[in-house]
């Protein structure tokens, strides 16, 4: 079972972790609040529309979970951010940053992390970033299955109509043409599906703080989650 596979990854390095609903600032969050702190940086997310970009190149049915654990076993995936530069995925060498970024990958990813044996695959290399000095780590189940015993957890959501907003401005910036409503059809069957499944579904671990970014800056929840790290004493 994936909740009982943890004892390989070093238990004395600090983590914590960051889940939420897609689009809600879970992952930029994370990013700066590894930065602030000087930790090590996951995003799982990222991890999985890598897997799908794989499987969309190498035009594998989303359905075949033997091909798909077998194109994903030994995945070199590392993250990368340069001073005044967001951060980069690097996949093998190759920068697939705004490649994993596109719609479909994103649609991908969430059909193929309902398969269990695909998560059992990848929770090795997640752990893998558990390195001194901390881990902060970003995605769905990093507090209820891949981190549970991780000293702080938080939990970000926004309103559908907030995060579809965001994610149309953030593809604009990208050059790339979509539709509110569209993306709001997508937001919204990503979550059903993704609160849904059997295996890992998206839910709040009960030792969460939950913050509601909606009506929040970047800022003010930044500013949210150091106000916990300081009173957690790292």
């Amino acid at each position: 079972m994936l909740d009982k596979v943890s004892s390989h990854y070093t238990e004395s390095v600090p983590v914590i972790t960051i889940d939420g609903t897609s689009s809600a600032g879970k992952g930029v969050i994370s990013r700066l609040l590894a930065e602030e702190m000087g930790w090590h940086f996951l995003d799982s997310g990222a991890i999985y529309r890598v897997l799908a970009l794989i499987v969309i190149r190498k035009k594998i049915p989303q359905d075949n979970v033997p091909l798909i654990v077998a194109a994903g076993t030994g995945l070199d995936i590392q993250f990368v951010t340069e001073q005044g530069r967001s951060q980069q995925v690097i996949l093998s060498g190759e920068d697939v940053t705004a490649a994993i970024r596109q719609e479909e990958c994103g649609n991908v990813a969430s059909r193929i992390s309902r398969f269990p044996e695909i998560r059992s695959m990848l929770i090795a290399k997640q752990h893998s970033f558990r390195r001194p000095p901390g881990l902060v780590a970003d995605g769905r189940d990093m507090g209820t299955v891949i981190f549970p015993k991780a000293k702080l957890k938080f939990f970000l959501t926004a309103s559908t109509e907030e995060r579809a907003r965001r994610r149309l401005l953030q593809l604009q910036d990208q050059g790339i043409n979509a539709t509110l409503d569209t993306i709001l059809k997508d937001l919204t069957d990503r979550d059903e599906r993704d609160r849904n499944r059997t295996l890992s579904p998206l839910k709040p671990d009960p030792d969460a703080v939950i913050i509601d970014t909606t009506k929040l800056s970047i800022d003010e929840v930044l500013q949210q989650t150091l106000a916990h790290v300081k009173n957690m004493h790292f």
